[in-house]
């Protein structure tokens, strides 16, 4: 069949499953992880049958997941496609500036393992905190202007253990319906009320406020949403959650560093630092490690210390992860360069998509998905823009909604303008029609 002008394999899954899954007509691409949510046995251990099932026939789709990386995550890298190595241009990555790969960094983190040793071994509140982390603590407070700063061993764990361990049982937790799951998890975790609101709806959040009666209300939003790639209406949601005296927390992970004139998120972006109480972000995207960090009053923070979960039972960060991050955040305040670079290229990129005429969604960042609404199309498409050389993610259901389902495409300051005009001809190729083509 073609696509794009692109002659394409027909699917082999589908002419194998005729009679999988009768409910969706015997296709695979019918169904999505969320058909298999329920155990199919008595045995906890047992992956539903159907489940199986289904893997077996999607296993050329499935694949396309967990890739192997034969090289640092940089703008052009090499990953092993069908058994071989291939050079890709990488538009997966969310080493945003670049600095995952800074010479500096790399000999930031040589000095600590010389010190420091590998792991810290321990959790913080017990035996895992060393100079460097206190350090970290001290320098990201003062980076944001807080009076302190605490620091998990995951982005998720972080989130996660953020909102378990500020709300309670009788509190109410407010999710904008596009929220990352760390943060559903985290207000599930509490056990407090939850409810949901559109996504960047201020009428929609009012609605819902007025619905729920608490002494204590946490609106939870996100500086930039890591599938639709826009950035969280901060300013009017925050106007609505004052008028209810409700709290929100901003979930800062894919704008800390990369947004505001100094780097300090979508918050200082759009004027509402000094209306956000706590300042929750992770390493592992601007920042080019992993973890997270939250910052704020110093009580809050050391209440956090004793009631966040991920933070109290977990081992420390690596020391050596954090002379990284300390050179990174170094780095990212003295060179404003690298965000104005970023930027560029994300406008750049995103502009020629859709002068394409291809779907970007409401993106307005350095995240872009590249809408498709079809399942098996998606994933037939992204193993040939493998083959031919552009690493894109492929985003299902229920991670966006079936009528979204896309690629996305995170756009760095190390691509340069060569990188994104070949991946752009590799995706005109594929995804505009022919006829367009020519026109």
């Amino acid at each position: 069949m073609h696509r794009g002008g692109i002659m394409m394999e027909k699917n082999p899954a589908k002419l194998k499953a005729s009679n999988f899954l009768a409910d969706e007509g015997g296709d695979p691409f019918g169904a999505s992880l969320s058909n298999f949510l329920a155990g199919e046995s008595s045995d906890p251990f047992e992956a539903p049958a159907n489940f199986t099932t289904w893997m077996s026939f999607t296993a050329w789709a499935a694949a396309l997941y967990e890739p192997e990386l034969l090289a640092a995550a940089d703008a052009r890298t090499m990953i092993v496609q069908e058994g071989k190595p291939r050079p890709v241009i990488n538009l997966c990555s969310y080493n945003y500036l670049g600095l995952a790969n800074r010479p500096d960094i790399i000999a930031a983190a040589q000095e600590a393992l010389k010190t420091h040793g590998l792991g810290a071994c321990g959790s913080p509140m017990l035996s895992g905190m060393t100079d460097l982390h206190r350090e970290l603590e001290r320098r990201v407070a003062k980076f944001l202007g807080r009076e302190d700063a605490m620091l998990f061993n995951s982005g998720f764990g972080g989130a996660l253990g953020t909102i378990s361990g500020l709300l309670r049982k009788s509190d109410v937790a407010i999710l904008d319906n596009r929220s990352h799951l760390s943060l559903r998890d985290g207000a599930v975790l509490s056990r407090c009320r939850t409810e949901k609101f559109e996504h960047n709806d201020p009428e929609s959040l009012d609605a819902a406020l007025s619905r729920q009666q608490a002494r204590r209300k946490l609106v939870v939003v996100e500086g930039i949403y890591s599938m639709d790639g826009d950035f969280g209406n901060l300013k009017d949601l925050i106007d609505v959650a004052e008028s209810h005296g409700a709290s929100t927390f901003v979930d800062e992970a894919h704008s800390m560093l990369a947004c505001g004139e100094n780097g300090r998120g979508a918050a200082e972006m759009f004027g509402v630092e000094n209306r956000i109480r706590l300042v929750y972000g992770t390493f592992s995207k601007a920042f080019g490690a992993l973890g997270g960090f939250v910052a704020g009053p110093k009580e809050t923070v050391r209440y956090l210390r004793f009631y966040a979960h991920p933070y109290v039972y977990s081992c420390a960060l690596p020391p050596v992860i954090i002379a990284a991050i300390l050179k990174a955040l170094e780095i990212g305040r003295r060179e404003p360069e690298l965000r104005k670079r970023l930027w560029d290229n994300a406008d750049y990129f995103r502009t020629r998509l859709q002068k394409l005429g291809i779907d970007t969604g409401t993106s307005t960042t350095y995240v872009t998905p590249i809408v498709i609404g079809d399942r098996e199309r998606m994933y037939t498409l992204c193993r040939e823009l493998r083959r031919r050389g552009l690493w894109v993610a492929p985003v299902d259901y229920p991670a966006v909604p079936q009528n979204k389902i896309c690629f996305r495409a995170c756009v760095t300051a190390k691509h340069t303008r060569a990188d994104l005009d070949e991946a752009l001809n590799i995706l005109e190729d594929m995804l505009v029609p022919a006829a367009l083509q020519d026109a």
